[in-house]
């Protein structure tokens, strides 16, 4: 469904990411990890089409992100940091991206009930939370009815009941069939959710399950992630 193929991204002197190779089977829900400044979000821009990368490729259903047709009904995107317009209701907000992606009228409601902000549709963004924002950007998401989620930062601002429904909804998807792939800078927002961990510090440093990645239980999780985290800084 999703595949980096040696994507490398360099900005002048600086390399963002280099050689990130890995791939999101159907059904998996797989977590980008690293610290702030690891390349995630360049990554995921790759992939959207929304930076090019210098060397390298990637894609979904095997084409670029630009050549599907109609993307939205195929890949449903959340970015954080992308801002909504906060004089505008929620309810108006995915009416809009609704049209844009050609989905029926009557998916607002479904979305507004699946991310749990039925009671709040009607509600201006400027009174929303961070964390019914983060809702409204997965309703966004889902807006098209799409076969794959790529999430930057979804756990940001949740408190901890947010995070547990967001872990079952992701589950959930991907038991359905859907993939996920999604990134995150906590190891333990993701580790009840995820089936794999791609981990990066500029470059791919881990690629596997969280078992692997702990050597079958003979490493705590953390200390495993933040020991990979710095081996990759002075590698």
């Amino acid at each position: 469904m999703i595949e980096f193929r040696d994507f490398t991204k360099r900005y002048g002197d600086l390399t963002a990411v280099e050689d990130l190779s890995f791939e999101v089977r159907p059904g998996r829900v797989v977590g980008l990890l690293g610290p702030n400044g690891a390349g995630k979000s360049t990554s995921l821009r790759g992939l959207l089409g929304l930076v090019r990368p210098t060397s390298g490729a990637a894609t979904v259903f095997g084409v670029p992100y630009e050549r599907l047709t109609n993307p939205a009904r195929r890949v449903g995107v959340h970015m954080d940091g992308l801002g909504f317009e906060t004089g505008m209701t929620g309810r108006r907000h995915l009416q809009i991206c609704a049209v844009a992606a050609d989905a029926p009228r009557g998916r607002v409601d479904e979305v507004l009930d699946l991310v749990g902000l039925a009671d709040a549709g009607r509600r201006r963004l400027g009174r929303y939370s961070t964390g019914m924002k983060q809702r409204l950007g997965l309703a966004t998401a889902l807006i098209g009815d799409p076969e794959v989620l790529v999430l930057d930062e979804p756990a940001n601002g949740l408190d901890p009941q947010g995070i547990r429904w967001l872990r079952n909804f992701l589950r959930s998807f991907a038991d359905r069939g859907g993939t996920v792939l999604l990134s995150s800078h906590q190891l333990a927002e993701l580790a009840q959710t995820v089936d794999e961990v791609v981990i990066i510090n500029g470059r791919r440093v881990f690629s596997g399950s969280l078992d692997a990645l702990t050597g079958g239980g003979a490493h705590n999780l953390e200390d495993r992630y933040f020991e990979l985290v710095e081996d990759g800084v002075h590698a």
